[in-house]
């Protein structure tokens, strides 16, 4: 899970204009979150469905905190506006 958020960062980053950047990385985690429960709900074995999904999200959170820090300053300089 934790390496298809990083391609989708990565997608955001080569096909988005930087003043969309802030627009489309909340854009990955909700498809992440989605993902991530809907893997973890097809998998047969329920025991530790909620460490599973804590790992995952903490993961995904993560990689989106780096991956904004690195794209905001970008989208700021190219006009974004909050």
């Amino acid at each position: 899970m934790w390496a298809l958020t990083i391609l989708a960062v990565i997608a955001v980053g080569v096909l988005v204009q930087p003043s969309g950047y802030l627009v489309f990385l909340p854009v990955v985690l909700g498809l992440a979150l989605v993902l991530a429960f809907a893997l973890q709900l097809i998998e047969p074995v329920r025991t530790g469905l909620v460490n599973r999904l804590a790992a995952t999200f903490g993961g995904v959170l993560l990689i989106l905190l780096v991956s904004t820090a690195v794209m905001a300053p970008l989208a700021f300089a190219s006009g974004a506006a909050l």
